[in-house]
């Protein structure tokens, strides 16, 4: 059996052992992409990590609940992910929009509220703001449904291309009652008054956990490690993972432990679920 990575730092090494002693009361929350699904070019083409769904399913009967919390649609998540069906699984929850939405194994359906009508608005006017930043060659419009993302990884200079952007984008956004979610190589345009911390804190709160585990790897993903902080002050031990890469540091320097991308990640969930037994 592989021995499970010691975190770095008290608080981390708090919370594993939180996790570790009475894993039936504990919380797993999972970004999707660059956390279980390989960060790649176009995102329509993101899956998750061959092993991620396995070690999910070897994992989720031992704690109190899994969830994935994603900027994706929840649908489009449990789509490119795998997880409907799978035995083991009977119980996931994929928080999808920051946890606008929601999935759950159990009825498999997609709870929600009404689209911000400011989305529409936004994206009707997006080729025109990218022409006006110079910004239309390489760049790539992601519908969310209830946001909208540009990307610019495959543009000649995808950094400067993201840094141009920034401005107008907030700009825009600001007009139609939005926020601009920076990523890695990506900016969202997506309603106020959600987000991933959130969202985590508010599934902790209703399944009753006792212990909480949060992985992901992008900036968006810094509101659930700050909801983690605030769990931690309030008495519910925890442990911050962050899906390394070096496109983005601020997670990586959070965290109570970093380990490889999704494989990383994956190897993790593994080993915990074998150290449950």
């Amino acid at each position: 059996m592989d021995p499970l990575p010691t975190p770095r730092t008290r608080p981390g090494r708090d919370g594993l052992a939180a996790l570790l002693a009475k894993p039936s009361a504990a919380s797993v929350g999972l970004d999707f992409d660059g956390t279980l699904a390989p960060i790649v070019a176009d995102p329509e083409q993101a899956r998750a990590h061959p092993e991620a769904v396995p070690a999910l399913a070897a994992l989720a009967p031992k704690v109190a609940s899994v969830a994935v919390i994603t900027g994706r649609p929840a649908a489009v998540a449990v789509r490119y992910g795998g997880f409907a069906g799978v035995p083991g699984l009977e119980h996931l929850t994929v928080l999808g929009h920051y946890g606008a939405e929601r999935w759950d194994a159990v009825t498999a359906t997609v709870t929600a509220p009404p689209p911000h009508p400011g989305v529409a608005a936004a994206r009707a006017e997006l080729p025109g703001v990218l022409e006006r930043a110079g910004a239309r060659r390489g760049t790539w419009i992601e519908e969310k449904g209830r946001a909208v993302a540009v990307h610019t990884r495959r543009a000649d200079d995808p950094q400067v291309a993201f840094e141009a952007l920034r401005g107008p984008l907030t700009d825009l956004a600001a007009r139609h009652g939005l926020i601009v979610e920076p990523g890695r190589l990506v900016l969202e345009l997506r309603p106020p008054g959600m987000d991933k911390g959130v969202a985590l804190t508010d599934h902790v709160r209703r399944t009753g956990a006792e212990s909480v585990l949060y992985a992901g790897d992008d900036l968006g993903d810094l509101p659930a490690f700050a909801a983690v902080d605030e769990l931690r002050a309030e008495g519910v031990p925890g442990l911050l993972v962050c899906s390394g890469s070096t496109e983005v540091t601020e997670l990586a320097e959070r965290a109570d432990m970093v380990v490889d991308g999704p494989a990383g990640v994956v190897h993790l969930l593994r080993t915990l679920a074998a150290q449950l037994d």
